[in-house]
């Protein structure tokens, strides 16, 4: 069937043969780098909670990921956006599987992403302004032994969705936005906004932060109820 419709498309029915991963994990790692040759990692995010294949949930650090698999990863991300000659926030996915401890790169993404407040928090580094002093050809402030990670952080995404059909993305006024205290939030809408059909349905950010796994994602359960 693939074959099929590779020749249709594309007049090609060569295939490539990809291993099957049960149970992978989507784990992201940030990088930085500056115009000096400078790459900095900083640490990774867990985003394998996902509808549609969007993400929905994404935490850092990830509960799967040890140390030296942390060591690892951010090493071979780093290279990767070393070997390109890369200047800016980027961040480099892979798949991650648990039981062979192993992980396959995906992609990179060549700019900041939604969930890069859950690093923020963990690392108490603003990844935006770092991205300006790149911009202004400065040296990355850091090194690789400078980077700590502090606690946990688990962000959820809200969208303009419609349970009842299947969480489809809904449009219209949004006739109250009262956003919670003692989490971050980064929005995009105020009360009295229209939610139109032009843009994706998400809509804001919620992320909680805190000393262990369980103390977040309880914190963010009680900020969304």
């Amino acid at each position: 069937s693939a074959r099929r419709e590779s020749e249709s498309a594309f007049g090609d029915g060569r295939l490539i043969v990809e291993k099957a991963i049960v149970g992978g994990r989507h784990v992201e790692i940030q990088v930085m780098a500056d115009a000096h040759g400078n790459v900095l990692y900083l640490g990774e995010r867990d985003c394998s909670l996902q509808r549609r294949r969007q993400k929905v949930i994404e935490e850092a650090p990830s509960p799967v990921i040890s140390p030296d698999m942390r060591k690892r990863m951010g090493e071979a991300a780093a290279e990767a956006a070393r070997a390109v000659g890369y200047r800016n926030a980027g961040t480099v996915e892979f798949l991650y599987d648990p039981a062979a401890k192993e992980f396959y790169f995906l992609e990179m993404n060549t700019r900041l992403q939604v969930e890069h407040p859950v690093t923020e928090m963990v690392t108490g580094l603003d990844i935006v302004a770092l991205q300006f002093d790149v911009a202004e050809g400065k040296k990355l402030p850091l090194t690789q032994e400078d980077i700590r990670l502090n606690g946990h952080a688990v962000e959820a995404r809200l969208y303009a969705e419609d349970p009842a059909k299947g969480f489809l993305p809904q449009t219209g006024r949004i006739v109250r936005f009262d956003p919670p205290a003692g989490v971050r939030v980064d929005k995009g809408v105020e009360t009295g906004d229209e939610v139109s059909a032009f843009y994706d349905p998400m809509i804001a950010k919620v992320i909680a932060h805190g000393a262990t796994r369980g103390e977040v994602c309880a914190k963010l359960a009680a900020a969304l109820d």
